[in-house]
C-alpha cells in the first residue's frame, strides 16, 4: 500500500514540476506583455477548461506533460490581428530569453526549495567523501553479529589513533604510502595492517606522517562486493577512528548556505549525468534484452515514480524528496541544451539573431529577418526522433527490468 502511495505521490510531484515549468513561461510572458493563448496540464483529450482574461486554462487526460501556447513563439505561427505587435519573436532579445528561461528557473527554484525543506527537517547528506576523522575512541576488541546489529563491544580508554596524535578533523590521505580518498578506503586499508604503520594526514595547511600501532580486533567484513555477499568474521586491524556523520543537520538560518552548497554538488552530478547520457544507451539495451539493470542507468517518469515508491515503502522520505529535487535540476538542465524543440534551442535562436543583427549593424545593414524555422526542421526532426527513441528505450527498460534499490 505504501509503495502504491509513493508511486502516486512521486508521479504527482513530477506533474507539479512540469506544471510549474510551463507556468514559469506563462507568468514571464504575461508580465512582459506577450499574449498567452493557452496553458494546459497534460496531453490528449481535454478534461475541462476555463478562460480567464485572454488565456484559456485547462487539464487534459494524460498527465505526462503540459504546454504553454504563447502567440508568435516563432515566425511560423499564424497570428490574430491583436497579436501582431505582441508576438514573441518580435520582442527584444532579453524578453525572449527571460520567457524561455522562466520554465527552467522554476525547476531550479523548486529543487532549491525542496532541498532547503529537507535541510531544515531532516538534514542533508554529507557530500564530503574524504577520509575525514570525525571521532576518536577505543578500538573495540569484538563486534556483535547480525542478531546484535553488528555493534562493537563496549571498551574503555583511548584508541591507537588518538594515542599516536591523530586529531578530529584530520584528513587521512595515505596509509603506509597507499593513497586513500574515502573513509571506506581508509577502513579497508587499515584492516589489512599489523604492527606499526604510517598514516599521512592533512591538518589545515600541514601534511603530517603519524606512526600508529594498529590493534588486532574481530570484525564482520565483506570479502566481496557482490550484491548477495555475506559478511564473515575475521581478525583485522583497527585504530579507533570514526567518520563524519552521513547526514548533517541545520537550523533554518544555517540551512541557507548549506542548501546552495548542496545544490552546487547536485549541479555537478547533473552535468555529469547529461554528458554520460549517450553512453548509457548500451546499458539500457542490455537491461531490455534480459541483462542486469544498473542503478545508474537513466529512468523515465515511470521508473522514477517506482523508485519513489520503493523509498516510500521503507519510510525513507528524505531520499524521496531528494530524488524529486534531483529530477527538477535534471529537467532544468536538460532544457538548457541548445537544440529545438527544447527551451535552450529557442534561446540559441534568439541569441543568434541578436549577434547577427549586431554584426549587420556594424556593416551598415538593416536588421535581418527572423530565423527561418523551416530550415531548422530537419535538425529538429533528428533531435525529436533520437530523443523519442531514447525515451521509449528508457520506458521499456523501466517496465521489463525496473531498477530495484532494495
Amino acid at each position: 500500500m505504501l509503495f502504491v502511495l509513493g508511486v502516486v505521490l512521486f508521479a504527482l510531484g513530477i506533474a507539479v514540476s512540469i506544471a510549474l515549468h510551463e507556468a514559469g513561461h506563462m507568468w514571464t510572458a504575461q508580465k512582459l506583455g506577450m499574449k498567452v493563448r493557452r496553458y494546459y496540464i497534460g496531453f490528449g483529450p481535454r478534461v475541462f477548461s476555463f478562460r480567464r482574461g485572454e488565456t484559456e486554462y485547462g487539464l487534459k487526460a494524460i498527465p505526462a506533460g503540459g504546454f504553454c501556447d504563447i502567440a508568435g513563439m516563432t515566425a511560423l505561427d499564424e497570428l490574430e490581428p491583436d497579436e501582431h505587435d505582441r508576438a514573441m519573436y518580435k520582442q527584444k532579445t532579453w524578453k525572449r530569453l527571460v520567457v524561455m528561461s522562466g520554465g527552467i528557473a522554476m525547476n531550479f527554484l523548486l529543487g532549491i526549495v525542496l532541498i532547503y525543506g529537507l535541510a531544515v527537517t531532516g538534514g542533508l547528506p554529507n557530500t564530503d567523501n574524504r577520509a575525514v576523522v570525525g571521532s576518536l575512541d577505543c578500538a573495540a576488541p569484538t563486534q556483535a553479529g547480525e542478531e546484535g546489529g553488528y555493534k562493537p563491544a563496549p571498551c574503555e580508554g583511548i584508541g591507537p589513533a588518538q594515542a599516536a596524535g591523530i586529531e578530529v578533523g584530520d584528513v587521512v590521505v595515505a596509509v603506509d604510502d597507499t593513497p586513500v580518498e574515502t573513509f571506506r578506503e581508509l577502513v579497508t586499508a587499515t584492516q589489512s595492517l599489523t604492527g606499526t604503520a604510517d598514516f599521512t594526514v592533512e591538518r589545515g595547511d600541514e601534511t603530517l606522517t603519524v606512526p600508529v600501532t594498529v590493534q588486532q580486533v574481530q570484525r564482520w567484513v565483506y570479502e566481496s562486493d557482490a550484491a548477495d555477499a555475506e559478511p564473515v568474521s575475521k581478525t583485522v586491524g583497527a585504530i579507533g577512528v570514526g567518520g563524519e556523520p552521513t547526514v548533517l543537520e541545520y537550523t533554518p538560518l544555517s540551512a541557507v548556505p548549506a542548501t546552495f552548497e548542496f545544490t552546487g554538488f547536485l549541479a555537478a552530478r547533473t552535468a555529469e549525468a547529461l554528458v554520460s547520457l549517450p553512453s548509457k544507451v548500451a546499458d539500457l539495451w542490455t537491461a531490455v534484452t534480459g541483462g542486469e539493470r544498473s542503478i545508474d542507468t537513466p529512468v523515465s517518469v515511470v521508473g522514477a515514480s517506482v523508485i519513489g515508491g520503493q523509498f516510500a515503502e521503507r519510510g525513507i522520505w528524505e531520499s524521496f524528496v531528494l530524488l524529486l529535487a534531483q529530477l527538477n535540476f535534471f529537467l532544468g538542465a536538460f532544457n538548457l541544451v541548445p537544440l529545438l524543440p527544447l527551451d535552450g534551442g529557442h534561446m540559441a535562436v534568439a541569441i543568434y539573431e541578436k549577434i547577427r543583427n549586431w554584426v549587420r549593424g556594424l556593416r551598415g545593414k538593416p536588421v535581418g529577418a527572423p530565423v527561418d524555422y523551416m530550415k531548422l526542421l530537419p535538425l529538429t526532426y533528428v533531435a525529436v526522433v533520437i530523443g523519442g527513441a531514447f525515451m521509449v528505450l528508457t520506458l521499456t527498460a523501466d517496465i521489463v527490468n525496473p531498477i530495484q534499490l532494495f
